[in-house]
């Protein structure tokens, strides 16, 4: 069976884009023991399980969703568990989790897929069109954004990754920067939609290709702040693209739990890349020596 894709809730599981994508799994979050069940039986069946969770931690909700997968990890005492914070928003965690479920089911062990998970949201173009930037505070927003923000009809821009931007439409300022590679956009529009800029406008900038709606994740409207929103997040989606790049990268052995990993920290165990031990020096041999 291929490793376990586990998110902490159903709005965060896309449709799979064929047949061979398994589905995700969603962590039980009602009562720990719920959780300790739902986590032993992926382990049984699956042997590992990758965990994505919000890093950011900033409500209450948020911390005891990673406060709870931490106590189940402990108390399984399971080297076998990786628990992946992300700092995307509800939308572009969704899209990681779909990318990964692709990936399962590939040749790659399961630390280079655990690991490869800061490699993917790097590629991930994530973020929203917001009547208000009032209440937002996960990318920085100047005084005058806020001011603005107050303004009928006023209408955001923003994009939390791979860097962080905020345009006010309309005004004499740069357009939102878009992927340089071929991408395919996910769109999720909230109860109170400010417009249809993201399909009308960003799509063909960003020259997607294709576009597919799908429902707002219930953490969006608390993420971004407003229920004035499009949630928006592009990213590869051809299973053999995502192969190639995270094949592309070389492979290394985390010294301390033995697994499989590509960058500079182990997905499962977090201990960092052991650098190599420099070479001793050459002794130079003594004259008339061959």
């Amino acid at each position: 069976m291929p490793t376990a894709i586990a998110v902490t809730s159903s709005d965060l599981v896309l449709p799979p884009h064929d047949r061979q994508t398994p589905p995700a799994v969603v962590q039980p979050q009602e009562t720990l023991e719920s959780s300790l069940l739902g986590m032993h039986a992926l382990l049984e069946q699956h042997g590992y399980v990758i965990a994505l969770h919000p890093r950011a931690g900033t409500t209450p909700e948020e911390r005891a969703v990673t406060q709870r997968l931490h106590a189940v990890r402990s108390m399984l005492e399971s080297d076998r568990i990786a628990l992946l914070g992300v700092d995307l928003p509800p939308l572009g965690t969704a899209l990681l989790a779909q990318q990964l479920r692709q990936l399962s089911v590939c040749d790659f062990s399961p630390g280079v897929l655990a690991s490869s998970v800061r490699l993917l949201a790097h590629y991930i173009y994530a973020g929203a069109l917001l009547g208000s930037v009032a209440k937002l505070d996960r990318v920085p927003v100047t005084l005058k954004s806020h001011a603005k923000s107050w303004v009928p009809g006023a209408q955001f821009a923003v994009l939390t990754g791979p860097h962080p931007q905020l345009v006010r439409l309309g005004a004499a300022q740069e357009p939102l920067a878009g992927p340089e590679f071929g991408t395919r956009l996910l769109v999720a529009q909230g109860p109170q939609p400010p417009s249809d800029w993201v399909t009308a406008t960003l799509a063909p900038a960003w020259q997607v290709q294709g576009v597919a709606t799908v429902p707002l994740p219930e953490g969006s409207t608390r993420w971004w702040g407003t229920g004035k929103l499009v949630e928006f997040a592009a990213g590869l989606s051809d299973v053999s693209v995502l192969y190639q790049l995270v094949s592309s990268v070389r492979r290394d052995t985390c010294h301390w739990c033995g697994l499989e990993l590509i960058g500079d920290r182990c997905g499962f165990c977090a201990a960092p890349l052991r650098e190599p031990e420099p070479a001793p020096p050459v002794r130079a041999l003594p004259r008339g020596t061959t």
